[in-house]
């Protein structure tokens, strides 16, 4: 079975969409201040070094390798509206696709901390 051109370039679009990280879907800044100032849950999943360093108020430092059994220590409900920001957003990914996992339903990725800290 030969494909044209046209199927094999929208099948590659498909294939490059299906494996972009989430995080390049979300960190709206815009999206992430809205959250953060109705008061949801702000998590700082960078190192303790890099949050004395800097950070936004009222956020809370989990390092994203820790964030589950934290959360967990912590008694925080899978419903739970929590925003998720690091340095760059791959951190931040990576702790909002292992709270998802384990059934999290409302989190958001907001990315990159300097990204952030420049919109306000």
């Amino acid at each position: 079975m030969l494909l044209s051109i046209q199927s094999v370039l929208a099948l590659l679009v498909i294939l490059a969409a299906s494996l972009m990280p989430t995080w390049a879907a979300e960190q709206e800044p815009s999206v992430a201040w809205e959250k953060i100032d109705r008061g949801v849950m702000l998590i700082d999943v960078r190192t303790a070094e890099e949050f004395a360093e800097g950070h936004i108020d009222g956020a809370m430092n989990i390092p994203f390798n820790n964030i589950v059994p934290e959360l967990a220590k912590l008694n925080i409900t899978k419903d739970t509206e929590i925003v998720l920001y690091c340095r760059s957003g791959n951190r931040s990914d990576m702790a909002q696709k292992s709270l998802v996992k384990q059934g999290y339903s409302n989190t958001y990725n907001a990315g990159g901390f300097n990204s952030l800290i420049s919109t306000r």
